[in-house]
């Protein structure tokens, strides 16, 4: 049995996101347990050259359906970067997963070759599509969410594996 474009993409990127949404619910209780100003969460970051927590959401959330968008040739909705509190990134990861499960197995049919662009600072990068989803999308898609759980459980917000990986079984 072959795993197809949809199955690499479209359950992987909704669990993620639907994860993260949990673990953002968990920070937002922790500040209010501990008294702590949510605007400081929101805004750590593990190192002064990286994004800060509200950031990596967005990026996470703009990598799910800049994905699709490039493996199905079509416009990704625009949702500008203007979350600055929990429930505003818990909206933001809501129309995105909403967005990634618009997409079905026909509309991602023949992506595995279709050539994906990236327009780089560097310049243009090119992969296939099977690639660009394997080896660049869901990656950096990860790296981002990864971050965010980082931030926040440097930051003492009780967070363990299960709550970043999904419980065991879940969809």
């Amino acid at each position: 049995m072959s795993l197809s474009m949809y199955q690499a993409s479209v359950p992987v990127l909704v669990r993620g996101m639907t994860n993260l949404r949990a673990i953002l619910a968990k920070a937002r209780a922790h500040a209010e347990a501990k008294k702590i100003d949510p605007a400081v969460l929101l805004a750590s970051r593990l190192y002064p050259d990286m994004h800060p927590l509200t950031r990596q959401v967005q990026i996470a959330a703009d990598a799910a359906k800049f994905c699709l968008a490039r493996l199905a040739d079509v416009e990704p909705p625009s949702f500008p970067d203007t979350e600055t509190t929990f429930e505003e990134l818990d909206e933001r990861l809501a129309k995105t997963i909403a967005y990634v499960q618009e997409f079905d197995a026909a509309k991602l049919a023949g992506s595995d070759e279709r050539i994906v662009k990236l327009n780089m600072r560097d310049g243009t990068l090119e992969f296939p599509g099977m690639n660009y989803l394997l080896h660049f999308a869901v990656p950096n898609f990860f790296f981002h969410v990864t971050t965010a759980y980082d931030i926040l459980r440097h930051n003492g917000v009780e967070l363990g594996k299960f709550d970043y990986l999904g419980k065991p079984g879940r969809g």
